[in-house]
């Protein structure tokens, strides 16, 4: 572990396929982080992190908007590029203390990604014109959308 990270990222340590389910498309809620920096400075400082650590992706993690789900107490997340949804999945439940028995659903883009993939592929398809790729959470499978029958 680096001591030059910054200690404000949650570095996740532990390391693997991929594709995806839409709810459906559209633009990509604006995340609070957004809201409270701007473009530019968060365009700097994703650079920034992805030339110090290579192998890793940032990440923004929040709860989605009147989800039943305890808040998390970090957002920022510096994870290794080889792990995959359902390791990150596992770090949110601790990160929460969510009970066994209780669920929880990450999206990206209002897709929830299927658990076996890697987050450098959602990475590449996903991430941010400010190079951050944001992850929602919440308690339900839905994301404000109806559930595809199947």
């Amino acid at each position: 572990m680096s001591h030059h990270q910054p200690e404000y990222y949650e570095k996740v340590i532990v390391g693997d396929d991929e594709t995806k389910q839409r709810c459906h498309q559209g633009k990509r809620a604006t995340s609070v982080f957004q809201q409270k920096h701007p473009f530019e400075a968060r365009k700097v400082e994703s650079a920034r992190i992805r030339q110090k650590y290579p192998d890793r992706v940032p990440i923004i993690c929040e709860k989605a908007d009147k989800a039943d789900i305890t808040t998390i107490d970090k957002n920022k997340y510096l994870v290794p590029a080889d792990l995959t949804v359902g390791q990150f999945m596992y770090v949110i439940r601790k990160r929460i203390a969510l009970s066994p028995e209780k669920a929880i659903f990450i999206f990206v883009d209002e897709v929830l990604p299927p658990v076996a993939a890697l987050i450098s592929s959602l990475y590449e398809e996903y991430r941010d014109d400010d190079g951050f790729l944001y992850f929602t959470y919440s308690g339900e499978s839905t994301f404000g959308c109806p559930t595809p029958s199947t």
